[in-house]
């Protein structure tokens, strides 16, 4: 058998190591599907509604949505945005260490040809 530290280890490190390929229980969960990190989800985000409530995976956010800029919590309150957009959001230390640094996704191509 397996020392218990060693199960320990695995245990942590799992979300850090995404199967590629096929969905599983734990990696490449579609939309709707329960998660515990952004990891986890083929949208990149873990959301939740609530500090209480139970996250689920969630489409990224789409141009003139609510965001947050990625974090290093892996849950998010409003998902980041699509690839190719940005978002407008509190770039503060206390937003990001408060998880509150939300915004609203943006084209920055638009804004620089404006």
């Amino acid at each position: 058998t397996l020392p218990l530290c060693l199960v320990l280890v695995l245990l942590v490190l799992a979300p850090a190591w995404p199967a590629p390929h096929e969905r599983g229980l734990i990696f490449n969960l579609d939309v709707g599907e329960l998660c515990m990190q952004s990891a986890q989800c083929k949208s990149g985000c873990c959301h939740r509604t609530g500090g209480l409530s139970l996250a689920r995976c969630a489409p990224k956010a789409a141009e003139a949505q609510k965001c947050t800029r990625k974090s290093i919590y892996g849950v998010y309150y409003n998902c980041p945005c699509e690839s190719g957009l940005s978002c407008d959001a509190d770039r503060t230390i206390v937003g990001s260490i408060t998880n509150t640094d939300f915004g609203v996704c943006n084209d920055p191509r638009e804004s620089k040809g404006a």
